[in-house]
């Protein structure tokens, strides 16, 4: 008896009402309740290219892929690259802009 009246008050929680349903009071009149709720995911059009970069990415060499991860996940600047690698940070922008290109290309022909 107990379970059903837990039960029986935990179903007063939810309430659904139709996304038409109209809201008074708005300042534009009458206004739509899916007006208010839910938009449009600017990020969610990047997700085929994640999906398209995610393979081309997995077929660098090791010290490629730890140059775009230090340089797009970690945030390094160019001179701490190449502190890490030894190199100079003008090699650094050189290897990175090789990187990008072949990215890019590979990007242009998947698409």
């Amino acid at each position: 008896e107990d379970e059903v009246v837990e039960a029986r008050l935990a179903a007063n929680g939810y309430n659904s009402s139709s996304l038409d349903a109209t809201i008074n009071g708005s300042e534009d009149g009458e206004s739509a309740l899916a007006d208010f709720i839910g938009t449009d995911d600017a990020a969610l059009a990047l997700v085929d290219d994640f999906h398209a970069l995610a393979p081309m990415i997995a077929e660098l060499d090791e010290r490629d892929r730890q140059i775009i991860h230090w340089r797009f996940v970690e945030e390094l600047t160019q001179k701490d690259i190449g502190e890490r690698l030894g190199v100079s940070q003008m090699h650094v922008s050189r290897l990175i802009s090789r990187l990008l290109t072949r990215l890019r290309e590979g990007m242009l022909t998947t698409a």
